[in-house]
């Protein structure tokens, strides 16, 4: 029988390593019309299957790998792939996003998600063509990086056209913050390249030719009207022409750039790393992903120096702070070659950056010395230090070994009040956004449910006073706090529709580049876009409820893991230490609780545990999440259920 609605596949795989058999099972209709797709399929499967105290890096753990509905298709930026398992950094909830060619690709082949189980005896890799499957030998390919890993698959098959998403050396040695890769292109955050490389699973090549069919061909030209939309977008020229690069000026102007491990907010040389620079001494070409008209991926090399010959094809905002200024490192090449190796290596640049940082602050206040380094001198700002602990975090050598279990559990290890130094939330790192120079961020990374985070509630309203975005979406009435960077007032609605809009974003699934920045459509136009390619009729209420049921499942999950209000904080170094340039001042420490506590009430959730509330829950569908959180503690809610 055919699948009720179009744009789908109408299957998708089950793959148990540990017996070495796939099936195929059709897409429940539920499923599409309860979750979406992505991260929403992702989220249910995670849920369901998952139970409480798993270990990240247990056969019983799900990695799921997951296309939306807009998928292949051509609405802009609908390139995206999700990934989604326990975390191995955090203990909790974990996905990642990665652009490229790889989920459309997928789709082409058939299916619309992969959700993997088990451990194979020996590595191996899923082979998935035109609507077959089947599991391949890796150990040749075992200990390669992502590249040649890429390149030999494409070889054995015979076609280039092959998109391949695997792990390197990081995922197969567990590095905590290992990345699944595909040409380049990262999804990396919560180290579910680890959870790959733990089920003994090199990676999975695709390639197919089937039609990805939509319900009303009036999506076409709709589509065409929305990319529209996002070029003719104030902000679209300049992140077309320096990608996400092109914000470490803007960002180092506002404090926002985090800089020596978040002692300040701003670099001094920052001109040195930035996406002008990139654009004038380094660049190849403008790449861009499937679909996208914003084209924001930046193909690089180094042309003279020590460095030189070092291409790379997706250099980030995050990766130039994260190993740049994080570290006080202004040697551009050296970012670049350090972007390179993380690709290579498999790891999530971030994550990295901020456990070197973390470790060159302890050296330098003596809580390790070279006896803990191998030797090492590691000064800030030193590139040769970078790149030598990115390849000995990779391949867990000496101090790398410590490392490569990520900053929370590296600041146990070294004791002497290293935790101070550790900047991370529920165990991830955290990212390029200076909280206490936008306070909207000060709650985004707090409520995020992957850990620090800057891609869940992703509030730009306020980044530098984006007006007319917001008079468009939340009205006059809001001015002019909601745009002000330094107003706590109206940023818990800001970041509570940022991350439902997130969770329907990654769930259809297409770029946060037109959702959330620049902000170039919105719910409406999204709910119409879904609604043409599914045949499903839903407007943008129904949509957001999807994406409420989304976020507050996956706070379920970690709720069940013991996760709740206690957790939802920023590390002490933001809590109590004054920020720079204008953010001089400000902390998170008397800002925070407010803003948690006025989220929670939008949220319906209770306010002493940070937990949802049965009433919220039963609303969305979900009773039974309220069960069995009630069956965990209900002594500690039942006075507040």
């Amino acid at each position: 029988m055919a699948f009720k609605y179009s744009a789908y596949t109408g299957r998708y795989l089950r793959v148990d390593l540990t017996k070495g058999e796939i099936k195929e099972v059709e897409t429940e209709e539920w499923r599409a019309r309860l979750y979406l797709g992505g991260n929403g399929f992702g989220t249910k499967v995670l849920w369901d299957e998952v139970p409480k105290g798993v270990d990240p890096f247990s056969p019983e753990n799900r990695l799921i790998l997951s296309t939306g509905p807009l998928t292949g298709t051509i609405w802009p930026t609908a390139g995206r792939l999700e990934v989604i398992g326990k975390s191995p950094l955090t203990g909790i909830y974990g996905d990642a996003n990665s652009g490229g060619h790889f989920a459309p690709e997928l789709k082409f082949a058939g299916y619309d998600m992969i959700i993997f189980q088990g451990k194979s005896k020996r590595p191996v890799y899923l082979w998935v063509e035109d609507g077959r499957a089947e599991l391949r030998d890796a150990s040749h390919l075992w200990g390669r990086g992502t590249w040649e890993t890429e390149r030999i698959v494409r070889q054995e098959h015979g076609d280039e056209r092959i998109k391949v998403a695997g792990i390197g050396p990081a995922g197969e040695n567990l590095v905590r913050f290992a990345g699944i890769i595909t040409s380049g292109r990262a999804a990396a955050r919560s180290g579910l390249g680890a959870v790959m490389g733990s089920k003994n699973l090199k990676c999975v090549a695709a390639r197919g030719e089937l039609d990805v069919e939509v319900a009303d061909d009036e999506f076409f030209d709709y589509a065409c009207e929305v990319q529209q939309q996002i070029l003719s977008d104030e902000y679209t020229p300049s992140t077309s022409r320096y990608g996400t690069p092109g914000l470490v000026n803007p960002m180092n102007e506002i404090s926002r750039f985090p800089t020596r491990n978040f002692q300040r907010g701003d670099f001094p040389y920052a001109n040195e790393i930035s996406g002008e620079v990139l654009e004038k001494k380094f660049l190849v070409r403008r790449t861009g992903c499937y679909a996208c008209p914003i084209n924001c991926g930046r193909a690089a090399i180094v042309r003279e120096g020590p460095f030189k010959g070092t291409y790379t094809e997706g250099i980030e905002y995050e990766t130039i702070n994260a190993l740049g200024a994080r570290t006080w490192n202004r040697d551009m090449a050296s970012i670049i070659k350090g972007d390179l190796l993380c690709d290579d290596y498999g790891l999530d640049s971030i994550s990295t950056g901020g456990v070197i940082a973390f470790a060159m602050e302890c050296f330098e206040r003596g809580i390790i010395s070279e006896k803990d380094t191998g030797g090492m001198k590691l000064e800030w700002g030193d590139p040769q230090v970078v790149l030598e602990l990115i390849e000995k975090i990779a391949r867990r050598e000496g101090i790398g070994d410590v490392l490569a279990e990520g900053v929370a559990r590296a600041a146990k290890k070294f004791g002497k009040g290293a935790e101070y130094y550790a900047m991370h939330i529920k165990g991830m790192e955290m990212s390029a956004q200076d909280p206490r120079s936008q306070q909207s961020y000060i709650l985004a990374h707090v409520t995020s449910t992957r850990g620090a985070d800057h891609l869940k509630g992703f509030p730009c309203i306020d980044e530098t006073g984006y007006v007319d975005a917001a008079v468009k979406r939340y009205g006059e009435q809001y001015l002019p706090e909601i745009v002000d960077g330094l107003s706590t007032k109206y940023k818990p609605m800001v970041v509570k529709d940022g991350e439902e809009l997130g969770a329907v974003t990654d769930s259809a699934i297409v770029c946060k580049f037109g959702t959330h920045f620049p902000p170039a459509y919105y719910w409406p136009e999204l709910a119409r876009g879904i609604s043409l390619a599914t045949g499903m009729q839903l407007d943008a209420a129904e949509l957001k409820k999807i994406g409420e049921r989304i976020y507050n499942l996956q706070r379920c999950f970690n709720a069940r893991e013991g996760i709740g209000r206690k957790d939802d904080i920023q590390p002490k170094r933001i809590m109590v230490e004054s920020g720079t340039g204008r953010a001089t001042g400000y902390t998170a420490g008397p800002l925070l609780g407010p803003m948690l506590d006025e989220y929670y009430e939008l949220r319906q959730w209770d306010k002493e545990t940070g937990w949802p509330t049965r009433a919220k829950l039963e609303e969305l569908g979900l009773k039974d999440a309220a069960d069995e959180l009630d069956k965990i503690a209900p002594s500690r809610r039942k006075n507040r259920w």
